[in-house]
């Protein structure tokens, strides 16, 4: 009956301290899971030929500043793709000013998922300048 009572009580805990570590453990922000995504891409990406169709800047939020937007296009198998990297924590890496249409540039993308790309990382840079 001991080792029972001894055995429920150490579950308790066990689950008490797994509930603690859940609940405080520091939540991902928005700018760490786009970093994570950079990285990712840096590593497994593939390379194909891109264009730059336009460089935006989005109005700020309340508490954000405002974000630059990078709008390219590119193909991967027969299917085109549009996709905007925000490029504003990236912004010393490249010349936004010569970003224009029609630029030429890499791009690297998910090969699982097309549709996930980027053209400028902290460890590679596709654009053409």
């Amino acid at each position: 009956m001991e080792i029972s009572r001894l055995y429920w009580v150490l579950v308790v805990v066990a689950v008490a301290v797994v509930a603690y570590l859940a609940q405080n453990r520091k939540r991902k922000t928005p700018d760490d899971l786009e970093q994570e995504r950079r990285v990712f891409l840096d590593r497994v990406g593939r390379i194909t030929d891109g264009t730059v169709i336009d460089v935006q800047e989005m109005a700020a939020e309340e508490k954000r500043r405002s974000a630059i937007l990078l709008i390219y296009n590119y193909d991967v198998a027969g299917v085109s793709y549009e996709c905007s990297q925000d490029v504003t924590y990236l912004r010393h890496w490249i010349n936004l000013h010569s970003c224009r249409l029609g630029l030429h540039t890499s791009v690297k993308y998910d090969p699982l998922n097309p549709g996930n790309s980027l053209v400028v990382s902290e460890g590679w840079m596709g654009l053409r300048q």
